[in-house]
């Protein structure tokens, strides 16, 4: 791989420490590397593979003379807008984990294991999908290839790293009695069918969220999906069961199978074993775990199973740096 100047734009967040650590871990042909965080952390000094650099304020003037070629974007999507489009004005293509440019139709939406050819549309900004969307998608992909899918059924028990440092101290506070501060309603102990805002028609916008992007990942605006978001009081890693409707019968034996042989996927399913994939067993992990398969008998051609992923890495972090590596190898 060439040698590339590259940035990261919101680096002192959760998603951006995440990004750090696993460049670190990937040791990447990185020629200089810049971090750009708020007016606040400007100043401050960073560790990267055993070298100190100083947090730069992400402004125009900072990114202008830097030569930089790629940006992992880190940042909340208010700000992405207004830098993204900034940052490819100088010739920098970003790699976007905010909601800010999904659903946009000219810029791509990617999960490279699925759909990382998309990446040669993008015009300086590449998108990356919802936590809960990508390791839904990843565990989805295989029976779509095989047997088509004409209804999916999402529902998502999400951790509380899902929503940055806010939730992760909420549930701090609430083990020790302490009063939520950061979401509506105490989330240790509990659990709390409502992440983003909710929408005239009763959903939430994270619902949606999944609903849309799996239609633009899979490209198939025909299928019918609905989804129902909770926030759990775990700390890291998410887990999404489906229900699918295929359009072909399937043997369920051959279901396996495709998840065994599937990129990115562990299939992690015996349950005379108890072994079934949890977040204690997916944090820290680069994969997808997909287990508790088994047939839905209550219609034809119907399929039950869990999808669990590290939403920090997998859901966050990973899916961009991978869709990087994608970039500079091709």
């Amino acid at each position: 791989m060439r040698k590339f100047n590259l940035a990261i734009f919101g680096a002192t967040g959760l998603v951006g420490q995440k990004m750090r650590t696993i460049l670190e871990e990937r040791n990447l042909p990185i020629e200089n590397i810049y971090f750009f965080a708020s007016k606040n952390s400007a100043g401050k000094t960073i560790n990267f593979q055993s070298k100190n650099y100083h947090i730069e304020e992400l402004s125009e003037e900072n990114l202008k003379n830097k030569k930089i070629d790629y940006a992992l974007c880190a940042l909340e999507s208010p700000l992405a807008k207004e830098f993204l489009p900034m940052a490819a004005k100088y010739g920098i293509t970003s790699i976007d984990n905010s909601s800010a440019f999904r659903m946009v139709d000219d810029i791509p939406l990617v999960v490279p294991e699925i759909n990382a050819s998309e990446t040669s549309k993008g015009k300086g900004i590449i998108a990356s999908p919802n936590c809960s969307t990508i390791q839904s998608v990843m565990a989805l992909y295989p029976i779509y290839k095989k047997y088509g899918i004409k209804r999916i059924i999402y529902t998502t028990y999400q951790a509380v790293t899902g929503s940055g440092i806010g939730g992760i101290e909420d549930l701090y506070r609430g083990i020790w009695a302490g009063e939520n501060d950061f979401y509506p309603h105490q989330i240790a102990y509990n659990v709390l069918p409502h992440i983003d805002d909710f929408l005239d028609d009763g959903y939430t916008k994270e619902e949606m969220k999944m609903v849309d992007e799996t239609k633009k990942i899979l490209n198939d605006q025909s299928l019918r999906i609905t989804a129902t978001a909770a926030r759990v009081p775990v700390l890291n890693s998410h887990m999404v069961a489906i229900n699918v409707e295929t359009e072909k019968p399937f043997d369920i034996d051959e279901i396996f199978e495709d998840f065994r042989n599937e990129p990115g996927i562990v299939l992690y399913d015996d349950v005379k074993n108890n072994i079934y994939p949890m977040p204690t067993v997916t944090t820290g992990k680069d994969e997808v775990y997909v287990g508790r398969i088994r047939r839905d008998n209550s219609i034809e051609n119907g399929i039950n199973f869990l999808s669990v992923a590290d939403n920090t890495r997998k859901g966050a972090a990973l899916n961009t740096i991978q869709i990087l590596e994608y970039l500079i190898e091709n």
